[in-house]
């Protein structure tokens, strides 16, 4: 198989080296010479690759890591990132949005368990002190790259046992008769703490969106809770907005 110098090409042109050399990275990514969740080779690698230093290198990698175009992965290497829209107009869930645009999602489970709710929790579902709820802490993937932290709480009444729970919570409480058809988002930019970085495999600092979500039912009770932090590198949130009222 060619080098990524050899597919990229020539870096002669004007301007600094590392300018042409990160210009020339993020024509292989528009053109999809480089693909989502591609491995870029070492740096090492690539300063021999291309004659030049690591520390160009590393300056070419770094504009595109700001611009979003590659995320570095603690322990794992530099990737082109695999950018997700997610529409704001309609009520989906994350499996929904990953199915929906090809990719296969999973989850790996961090909390699924039963308990009584919090005040905190009282407060945003509307529930008495000591009201059985659901806890739901998960990483969601894509095509096996963490793209989220989900945390969701649910109202004990919405379903069976935490165990109907498999890959999607929203079938989940469909099939019990309670899904969402309504719901509230807040989104906020965020950096992430070390634990949050960790899990998604990203530095500690790192971008990310953070969105709290109350989903309602028909009658107007709050059947979901959900805390989510969804990699800053790889979302980007779309809204249709309209003039007439």
């Amino acid at each position: 198989m060619s080098s990524l110098a050899e597919r990229i090409g020539s870096l002669e042109g004007k301007g600094p080296l590392y300018r042409r050399l990160r210009d020339a990275l993020q024509r292989a990514i528009e053109t999809s010479l480089l693909g989502p969740q591609d491995a870029l080779p070492p740096e090492r690698e690539l300063a021999s690759e291309f004659g030049v230093s690591r520390i160009t290198i590393r300056k070419a990698l770094d504009g595109l890591v700001a611009d979003g175009l590659l995320t570095r992965r603690q322990g794992a290497g530099t990737f082109v990132s695999g950018r997700v829209e997610k529409q704001f107009a309609k009520l989906t869930s994350f499996s929904e949005d990953m199915t929906a645009r090809g990719r296969t999602p999973r989850s790996e489970w961090l909390l699924r368990a039963s308990g009584t709710v919090t005040p905190e929790e009282s407060l945003t579902l509307g529930l008495s002190p000591g009201t059985p709820v659901y806890r739901f802490h998960r990483i969601r993937f894509a095509d096996e790259s963490p793209m989220a932290l989900e945390y969701s709480t649910i109202p004990g009444f919405g379903l069976a046992s935490a165990d109907t729970v498999r890959d999607s919570l929203y079938t989940a409480l469909k099939a019990a008769g309670n899904r969402p058809t309504r719901a509230l988002q807040r989104l906020r930019a965020v950096r992430l703490d070390g634990e949050r970085a960790k899990l998604l495999g990203l530095e500690p600092g790192a971008p990310a969106l953070y969105i709290e979500r109350r989903g309602f039912l028909d009658d107007g009770r709050v059947i979901e809770a959900t805390q989510s932090w969804y990699r800053g590198d790889a979302y980007d949130f779309v809204a249709e907005l309209n003039a007439r009222a």
